[in-house]
């Protein structure tokens, strides 16, 4: 099992000038994983990254940013068209810095809530299922494995449960599609967090986000982590854990991911304090 965080705790957009510096922090704190946001596909470079990463035994895994115009279920062919020309260059970005994996919402825009009736879900799950079974091939023939998401009922409406990824992982069935947990997400939806994680299981299982109730340091807060240690011992899951929490100092990221305070007294703390703890948790 490998512990990682997401560079979301310190800065927002990241560029290569902080990669460079924040790779050794990320070492001395614990972590042997980092993960990098492709909020931008020039924010950094995966060249210069990689040489970063390598330099200090980093695994790697990027997450995407899916924003109104990057929407693989959008009712506008446009913005349904550029949502999979920016996933496939964000796969092109995880081949060249080494990314195992490509996580996220990879079905819609966060923030983009709308009611439907089965047969309007049925007609986007088909449109989903095709559109992802493209970018599996594609992510496929980089060596990435595209990471399904389900969020919280106040930042998407498509996939909130285990259980929905299931369905749309198992409908695109190819092996470069698997699904990420996050246990902030679940800890609002899910009536049981073990239940969850065994619905899922190794083989799709690709990446969990071990996040607090409050986006704060794993272990500080409700979150039932012994529910969390039991699922994923349960499947024998040895991918990369990796904390994902938010710099309230950027207002951009603080506003979309709702962090009106600071989480802990710094962004080390907070990173350093929960690779501890969940290293602790899942010996």
């Amino acid at each position: 099992m490998r512990f990682g965080v997401n560079t979301w705790v310190w800065t927002a957009p990241v560029s290569d000038r902080d990669i460079k510096k924040l790779a050794p922090k990320v070492k001395e704190l614990g972590f042997d994983w980092i993960e990098f946001p492709i909020e931008g596909l020039q924010d950094w470079n995966p060249v210069k990254a990689r040489e970063v990463t390598e330099q200090y035994g980093l695994g790697v895994s990027c997450c995407a940013a899916m924003g109104p115009d990057r929407d693989l279920i959008h009712p506008d062919k446009a913005i349904r068209d550029n949502g999979m020309a920016y996933l496939k260059a964000a796969l092109d970005m995880c081949e060249v810095v080494g990314a195992a994996n490509l996580v996220g919402p990879l079905y819609s825009s966060v923030g983009r809530t709308w009611k439907q009736t089965a047969k309007e879900r049925a007609a986007d799950m088909k449109v989903l299922v095709a559109n992802l079974k493209e970018l599996s091939a594609y992510a496929g023939d980089r060596g990435v494995k595209l990471g399904v998401e389900p969020l919280n009922r106040f930042e998407t409406s498509y996939v909130n449960l285990a259980a929905q990824a299931v369905e749309i992982v198992d409908k695109v069935d190819h092996k470069a599609c698997g699904i990420m947990l996050d246990t902030f997400h679940m800890n609002i939806e899910e009536k049981d967090l073990y239940k969850a994680i065994r619905l899922v299981g190794k083989k799709r299982l690709v990446q969990l986000h071990a996040c607090e109730n409050d986006r704060g340091a794993p272990g500080s807060g409700n979150v039932t982590w012994d529910a969390v240690a039991k699922g994923l011992k349960s499947i024998k899951y040895d991918g990369p854990v990796v904390i994902e929490s938010f710099t309230p100092k950027v207002e951009s990221i603080s506003r979309a991911a709702a962090i009106w305070r600071p989480l802990a007294d710094s962004p080390e703390q907070l990173a350093g304090d929960g690779v501890k703890f969940l290293k602790k948790l899942l010996k």
